[in-house]
């Protein structure tokens, strides 16, 4: 008898609570928490104004920082959405090379990326999965060369180009309450840059097709 009016009572208070709605048309929604980048670049050769193709290729570490998201629902279903962060580093290495294997410095680099966003669940889902396409534009700043590049190869002048390239997305919000959320994605984003500075070998410079994934874990509110 006790189990069954505990069970009534659940019941009841779980008919009673009114259900999480998740995005319509109108809404804004902010999202932060931890976002990483892993890149696995393609490269090519190191390349040399005085003595040619040196071979070998460029590498990038990985880098996790303070993600942002800011989204508006143009519709139930479809929204438009910016990815932000707080400025990724990266050190730049080259291995394999004529020259040997070193570090050549380290760079910074911001990616928002603009996104056209579907939900395809009904809008009083509190799970809403979803996908997205876009374009994204990644800034290259504060280049610095290493010492040990300084030492060995005379190397200044680094700089890297700003690339545009487009990403692709995977996601989903998880409703805790009308307005609170956690969130999940993945993204892919094309990114390829040449990498170029002074060296005892003349002006030197590589290709660099990062292919970064990015994942992304945090909270978001809803507006």
């Amino acid at each position: 008898m006790r189990k069954t009016l505990l069970a009534t009572t659940l019941l009841a208070t779980i008919a009673a609570t009114p259900a999480a709605f998740a995005h319509e048309a109108g809404d804004i929604i902010v999202r932060a928490g931890a976002v990483t980048v892993t890149t696995h670049e393609s490269t090519s050769g190191v390349k040399t104004s005085a003595l040619g193709n040196l071979n070998g290729k460029a590498t990038l570490d990985n880098d996790t920082q303070l993600g942002l998201n800011f989204a508006y629902m143009v519709t139930d279903n479809i929204g438009i959405e910016l990815l932000a962060a707080s400025p990724f580093k990266h050190d730049v290495s080259i291995k394999n090379t004529a020259v040997g294997s070193m570090k050549l410095g380290s760079i910074k680099h911001l990616p928002p990326t603009l996104s056209a966003v579907y939900y395809p669940l009904d809008s009083k889902s509190a799970f809403q999965p979803y996908i997205g396409a876009g374009i994204n534009y990644t800034w290259f700043f504060d280049e610095s060369v290493s010492s040990t590049a300084k030492q060995n190869l005379n190397a200044s002048n680094f700089n890297v180009k700003n690339s545009w390239g487009w990403a692709a997305q995977v996601g989903a919000d998880y409703m805790l309450t009308d307005n609170i959320m956690i969130n999940g994605q993945i993204r892919y984003i094309d990114i390829d840059t040449d990498a170029t500075l002074n060296t005892v070998a003349g002006r030197t410079k590589v290709n660099v097709d990062v292919k970064p994934w990015v994942y992304m874990v945090g909270l978001g509110y809803k507006f």
